[in-house]
């Protein structure tokens, strides 16, 4: 008799509604460790695909960016040094210091056109391009006012003019800029790295040979003209150096987005190509147009575009992972709330089995997503397992009627993550209406389950 009671009591339990929340409750807990596995998944693809693009753009040319061309001329500097001082045999001497001014361009004029092309390496893509820049200007004459130093002090003959890039692989021809009739080349200059860990973006100079003195701005304006041939990836930038600074950049490429503290103030777009224009005066940087000693680095107002590739399938799987224990938390919901209204036994070995096909969407979804665009991805993967949970559920739940709830359920629920993932700004919004009715319609489905 007392091992009936037992029993009894052991049944109700097994069959009470407390013990089936906690048993969901748990499962769902469990899950959350092939979640964390599969987030773990897509960051090691994404960290692998980051590899892959690094090198290929490494091998055809990273980005670039151009800081100059800038005039370095030598002068001299005298300083009085004095000698046993305070005593009789007291003396000066006079030594000799040899300086450089650094003198930007009045005018600095840029066209750039750019063919971006995709490179593939296995499934992986990124953007390259090939460049050509051509680049016009003028210096005035250089005012060492600042500095007291007398003309006769300038050398004049010895001036040279510096190119910074960021990119020396990717240069297809010799680099030479035409001042007057003459032209002068490039050679670049070795540079030790001063922080080998630095992620700094690191500058190259290249420096022409000496300017002859009938091409220098020492009396009047001196107009110059540079054509730059370049592999790249990723963006082309400038830092605009000159009074007046223009760039002009022409591309068969739209997908793209412009980068630095300035933006174009003209854009001619279409669907494949732009046109865009920009325009920087002296009055809209902080920097003067000379500089003695060193040149500084000002690559942080430099300006320009970025190339990219449009669809990042790592980053929306990601956005679709994070949702992960929401869409197993309302599915377990419609079948507890299926079990409670109907009182079909499901087991808990049987919502494992539903969970665990949950968590295959996101392993489905990365994998397709690899070899094809992300929508067809999303599709393949949502039908796949909506497909698998129904015919699940219909030996589960014995009648059409809750098999057919279940499927419009869980495609409801998947298309709304969709919605969610595509959306930018009324992501929160749109999140929050539809927990919101979601909310709603179980408050409204669970008024008639007996708790007791």
């Amino acid at each position: 008799m007392e091992l009936k009671k037992t029993e009894n009591k052991f049944s109700k339990l097994k069959t009470s509604t407390t013990v089936r929340m906690l048993m969901v409750g748990f499962l769902i807990l469990v899950l959350m460790i092939p979640l964390t596995y599969i987030k773990y998944l897509i960051i090691e693809r994404a960290n692998r695909q980051e590899s892959v693009i690094n090198e290929i753009n490494e091998k055809w040319g990273k980005e670039v960016l151009l800081y100059g061309p800038i005039l370095k001329i030598p002068y001299k500097t005298y300083n009085k040094i004095i000698y046993n001082k305070g005593k009789k045999n007291e003396y000066t001497e006079t030594e000799e210091t040899i300086n450089h001014g650094y003198f930007f361009p009045e005018k600095l004029k840029t066209n750039t056109t750019i063919n971006p092309e995709k490179k593939h390496r296995g499934i992986y893509t990124t953007a390259v391009y090939k460049t050509s820049m051509n680049i016009k200007g003028s210096f005035k004459k250089p005012d060492f006012t600042s500095k007291e130093v007398k003309d006769k002090d300038i050398l004049w003959d010895k001036a040279k003019i510096i190119i910074n890039t960021s990119n020396l692989k990717g240069i297809n021809d010799e680099v030479t800029i035409k001042m007057n009739k003459n032209t002068y080349s490039f050679m670049p200059k070795y540079k030790a790295k001063s922080n080998q860990y630095s992620t700094e973006l690191v500058l190259h100079k290249l420096e022409s040979n000496k300017i002859g003195i009938d091409d220098m701005p020492n009396k009047n304006s001196t107009a110059f003209e540079i054509n730059i041939s370049i592999n790249g990836s990723e963006s082309v930038r400038i830092v605009p150096i000159g009074k007046e600074t223009t760039m002009n950049v022409k591309s068969n490429w739209n997908d793209k987005s412009f980068i630095g503290n300035y933006l174009p103030y003209e854009k001619g777009e279409t669907k494949t190509s732009f046109d865009a224009k920009w325009k920087v005066l002296q009055i809209n940087r902080p920097f003067s147009q000379q500089f003695f000693n060193e040149i500084p680095n000002l690559t942080e107002f430099a300006f320009g575009v970025n190339f990219m590739i449009p669809v990042d399938q790592y980053q929306q799987s990601e956005r679709s992972a994070k949702y992960g224990y929401l869409v197993i938390s309302l599915t377990f919901l419609i079948f507890f709330l299926i079990q409670s209204l109907s009182k079909i036994n499901i087991h808990p070995f049987q919502y494992l089995m539903i969970g665990l096909a949950l968590t295959m969407f996101y392993t489905l979804l990365i994998s397709i997503s690899e070899h094809s665009n992300f929508l067809n991805a999303y599709l393949i993967a949502s039908i796949a397992v909506i497909g698998l949970i129904t015919l699940y559920s219909k030996s589960i739940l014995k009648t059409l009627k809750f098999t057919t709830f279940v499927m419009i359920s869980l495609t409801s629920l998947y298309t709304f993550i969709y919605i969610i993932i595509q959306l930018e700004n009324y992501a929160l919004l749109v999140g929050s209406i539809g927990l919101f009715i979601i909310l709603g319609s179980v408050m409204y489905a669970s008024r008639k389950i007996d708790w007791n």
